[in-house]
């Protein structure tokens, strides 16, 4: 997989690029991240981005001339025949969530375009953008923090990058459920002991409290989960 991202702030993202999981996913050939200042697509002496929107109000727009012109360097023009996939991270977006992280992985090109200031011009959406995206019901200074959160839930899904496969396979929304309470060593801790089916070796009790314990989380922590049909849009 392939990541573009359009930011005026790439300096955001060079420590992500090297540390953990990512990290040594690019290392290892199996993902991509490149890095794009939207500047550089800018025409003037003063690499200007933004200006006041039009009708008044506070804040300024992002304007659709270097967006566009980024956009379809990295991706080509919008249409049926485009391979790659062009996200704007937005408070305006559809939701983000497991789901949505597993449709996206099976992308081989993703381009993020991040957001900033009071928006976007809207021709530049309606222009180059496939979708807006949303990572939660509240409002950041820009896109770049949703744009690590979307390149984290996707990547980790895609083949080969996580170690052990069934890791992903068993966590919270995979299957619906949020995932129940984990131990480690030690097996007793300030009088609190691991629970004894954990330490049998019985692979199907095991399986059984483990599903127990999620759907008691759940109902607990999230309970309008519970009956929801996998997949079904928030």
């Amino acid at each position: 997989m392939k990541i573009d991202v359009v930011t005026i702030f790439p300096g955001l993202f060079e420590p992500f690029r090297t540390t953990a999981l990512f990290g040594a996913a690019v290392r290892d050939g199996r993902l991509e991240l490149a890095v794009h200042d939207l500047r550089d697509w800018t025409n003037d002496r003063h690499r200007t981005v933004d200006d006041t929107p039009y009708g008044g109000g506070p804040g300024m727009v992002l304007r659709p001339e270097p967006l566009v012109a980024a956009i379809e360097s990295l991706a080509g023009s919008k249409g049926a025949d485009r391979r790659s996939r062009v996200l704007l991270l937005s408070p305006q977006g559809r939701r983000f969530d497991q789901r949505r992280a597993t449709e996206f992985s099976r992308a081989s090109h993703l381009v993020l375009v991040c957001g900033r200031y009071e928006g976007v011009d809207q021709r530049a959406i309606e222009l180059a953008v496939d979708e807006e995206v949303s990572i939660g019901d509240y409002v950041l200074a820009g896109g770049e923090l949703p744009a690590l959160v979307v390149i984290e839930a996707v990547t980790r899904l895609v083949p080969g990058v996580m170690g052990n496969p069934a890791s992903a396979e068993s966590e919270s929304f995979q299957s619906g459920l949020l995932e129940g309470p984990q131990y480690t060593r030690p097996a007793r801790f300030r009088d609190l002991e691991v629970p004894e089916v954990l330490r049998s070796g019985d692979h199907q009790a095991i399986a059984r409290w483990r599903a127990e314990r999620a759907r008691e989380t759940t109902r607990e922590r999230r309970p309008d989960l519970l009956g929801r049909p996998r997949g079904e849009e928030r």
